[in-house]
């Protein structure tokens, strides 16, 4: 494989926890593990990770900064290589200093893109002092906006595991992300093998073909008739559908990583596309 065929593009990456874990018979630590594989490959590969989380103390945003202080190389001293969009109900919740001390931490690391309540890319220091209360729209709104804006910046998406109920959003936050990808005609990798929302996409699309489903074939959640009218057609990731079923299906992520790769290889790069997917309504 070619060293560093990914510089210059960035790599979306989503994941959460998922309620079909226990029942596979995985914990978080196989997320984590997940995340560590996919992140540390595409690091090597010379790729810009964007990540749209919050900073919370032991999730995945930590996780992934840890990762990239662990594996990056002197040669990559130059470069960032987290991009993480904080969306504005976020980074609101939090106190400017908090913000501060991650941005010193993280300082030619990683960045902490903060978003306005439209998307659009703001400084901390133009952040009014005493943002208003927020209500559920003003989550829906902010976190549509962050994952709209979030999609404009990358080249492709991999989604894993994923909540589908309790969610801040209009949608379960993987199955928005999905989806705002696929109506751009964007690349988009499905990971179905955690289970959760993921998993769901992968049978709505007709990805995972198996026959015994288990209880999530029947799972329903905002958005999923939506997810039912796309075909592994509108993957666009440079895999063959025989390679999409096996990415959807296999637990094994040495397996999925090097299929993420070879479609990324095969893809050519390109301008990211600049059409913004609206999903306000």
């Amino acid at each position: 494989m070619r060293a560093m065929f990914l510089r210059g593009r960035r790599i979306g990456i989503s994941i959460s926890e998922s309620p079909d874990m226990a029942a596979l018979g995985l914990g978080k630590e196989h997320l984590d593990d997940a995340m560590t594989e996919i992140a540390r490959h595409l690091i090597a590969c010379g790729a810009t990770l964007a990540y749209g989380g919050d900073l919370r103390e032991g999730g995945f945003t930590e996780l992934l900064f840890e990762i990239v202080t662990r594996y990056r190389r002197n040669k990559d001293s130059n470069r960032i290589l987290v991009k993480n969009y904080l969306a504005w109900p976020v980074h609101t919740s939090l106190l400017a200093d908090q913000i501060e001390k991650w941005q010193m931490a993280l300082e030619g690391l990683a960045e902490l893109v903060l978003l306005s309540p439209d998307g659009k890319k703001m400084k901390l220091s133009n952040r009014p002092a005493d943002a208003a209360p927020l209500g559920q729209g003003d989550w829906e709104d902010g976190l549509t906006a962050m994952r709209n804006a979030m999609a404009c910046d990358i080249d492709a998406r991999i989604v894993l595991g994923g909540q589908t109920a309790k969610y801040k959003g209009r949608l379960p936050g993987i199955a928005e992300e999905a989806l705002i990808q696929i109506e751009r005609g964007a690349p988009l990798f499905v990971l179905g093998g955690f289970g959760g929302c993921s998993s769901d996409i992968a049978r709505a699309m007709g990805i995972d073909q198996r026959d015994d489903l288990g209880a999530g074939s029947t799972r329903s959640w905002t958005g999923i008739e939506t997810v039912r009218q796309f075909s592994p057609n509108n993957l666009h990731n440079g895999l063959t559908a025989v390679e999409n079923r096996k990415l959807a299906e296999t637990v094994h992520i040495d397996e999925a990583t090097a299929l993420i790769l070879r479609g990324l290889m095969r893809m050519k790069p390109g301008p990211t596309k600049r059409r913004r997917t609206d999903r306000s309504g």
